[in-house]
């Protein structure tokens, strides 16, 4: 998979712009507050209609312009489609080939996209949210089933624990309702905990070789999904919903008191482990960058295996923040694999040896411009 080429109107600080890509490494050059990163955010709102930078769309939107439009072609294997997101002050609008979606959880994963940005560095030692939302941003894009369960389960969740509060402060007595959102909640729940049990089982297996690889075989790195109930692979959706229902009703007590839902996957977490030891506790600087790095680049073949494809890779001023080390590893690892996008405001701090004839753009100012070979 691939993007040939991208259009922007009135998006951030683009007036207009049109940009074909190399299938290989395209690079974002330029000084800060040029347009660089809001043309790599182009590519990831284009991917997963909304922004990596904000929840506000309005920010998209040019000054004193009422909408904002990108358009790309995409090519796959065996297709090639154009997509396109509206954004204005009522809202968004997503088209694949030329179609409206009406619903955008429709319209996601016909672009596939890893980003890759410096504060993904703190995946490891960041906190729990940090690590669900990836988990759910990754494997929302190449499931749409999984999709379909979070959302329905964020909606209920919130529900849910609009109505434990009237409970705790005694405006609502009646805890049939409550039984009714917490069975939803169970049966949507346990889809989402057998299929992210699945994912982190498999980013794990991609992980770990590439971890024992850049650590030069000294270390070995291990994932293991928290959850707030006991999971195995042995266990179908069918149980793990029995189990999550048996959890709510043994904390009922608990979740009346203090008016919200304190079980499900909106509480779990990953854990990493190097050599045994917890590596967000124990594990130096070096190592969480390392087991961050490994988890990112263990993406891209993972991503290949669900989908059949590989994904962009968008490296959001990342490399600056690696040594030499890493750095070789992660464009060895992308070399001839990957369509990759590489913002960056000096090829001085990268290896450019590394870079096998990199299509490089100089933007300044929301224009951009290739630069001759």
């Amino acid at each position: 998979m691939f993007l040939k080429d991208i259009k922007l109107l009135n998006y951030r600080n683009y007036e207009s712009a049109e940009v074909t890509f190399s299938q290989g490494i395209n690079v974002f050059l330029g000084e800060n507050a040029q347009g660089k990163t809001s043309l790599m955010e182009a590519i990831y709102v284009l991917a997963m209609a909304r922004s990596h930078r904000t929840v506000n769309d309005k920010e998209l939107i040019r000054w004193e312009q009422d909408n904002a439009r990108v358009s790309g072609r995409i090519q796959k294997k065996n297709s090639n489609f154009p997509l396109a997101i509206s954004i204005s002050t009522k809202g968004k609008k997503a088209k694949f080939n030329q179609l409206e979606q009406k619903k955008l959880s429709a319209y996601i994963g016909n672009l596939n996209v890893i980003l890759f940005a410096p504060e993904d560095l703190s995946l490891v030692k960041g906190s729990p949210s940090v690590r669900r939302k990836f988990i759910d941003m990754e494997m929302g894009q190449m499931s749409p089933i999984y999709l379909h369960h979070l959302v329905q389960y964020q909606r209920i969740l919130k529900q849910r624990n609009q109505y434990l509060k009237q409970l705790a402060f005694q405006k609502k007595k009646d805890l049939t309702f409550l039984e009714v959102l917490t069975e939803q909640l169970s049966e949507h729940g346990a889809a989402i905990l057998a299929e992210r049990y699945l994912f982190v089982a498999k980013l794990g297996n991609w992980a770990a070789p590439i971890h024992y690889e850049i650590s030069k075989q000294k270390e070995h790195l291990g994932i293991d999904y928290q959850c707030t109930i006991t999971l195995s692979n042995t266990q179908d959706k069918k149980q793990i919903y029995l189990d999550l229902l048996q959890t709510y009703k043994e904390g009922q007590k608990r979740e009346l008191d203090q008016g919200i839902t304190l079980f499900g996957p909106h509480r779990d977490d990953l854990k990493f482990k190097v050599n045994g030891r917890h590596v967000q506790t124990y594990g130096s600087q070096g190592q969480q960058r390392t087991a961050a790095l490994s988890i990112k680049l263990a993406e891209i073949d993972l991503m290949k295996e669900m989908t059949g494809e590989y994904p962009l890779l968008l490296l959001d001023d990342v490399l600056s923040e690696l040594d030499d080390e890493r750095q070789t590893h992660l464009l060895k690892a992308i070399q001839n694999k990957v369509q990759t996008f590489l913002t960056t405001t000096s090829l001085d701090g990268v290896k450019k040896e590394m870079l096998e004839a990199p299509k490089v753009f100089r933007i300044e100012n929301g224009h951009v411009e290739m630069e001759s070979e």
